[in-house]
């Protein structure tokens, strides 16, 4: 499964949602940073709110998720890695 690693309520302040989207995984820093910076302003309330649960999970199951080598269990945070990932498909 996959752990917390901060509060939520904490990262409603953009600074620190940027913050904890350095990841340290280039592979996950090409998609966090980019995304806040250019889409996360522009999601719904609840959206925003998946996205804040999905980067308080673990890195190697983000990095799983979101290479393909396997599917989250929570299907809210799927639809997110999904979205994610079809913004930088070309």
């Amino acid at each position: 499964m996959f752990t917390l690693k901060q509060s939520e309520e904490a990262l409603k302040d953009k600074r620190r949602l940027k913050w904890a989207c350095r990841r340290g995984m280039l592979e996950l820093d090409v998609l966090f940073e980019p995304f806040v910076d250019e889409a996360y302003d522009h999601l719904s309330e609840e959206d925003k709110a998946i996205f804040r649960r999905l980067v308080t999970c673990d890195d190697p199951d983000l990095f799983a998720w979101f290479m393909g080598h396997k599917k989250c269990p929570d299907a809210e945070l799927q639809h997110m890695v999904d979205l994610m990932l079809a913004r930088v498909k070309v």
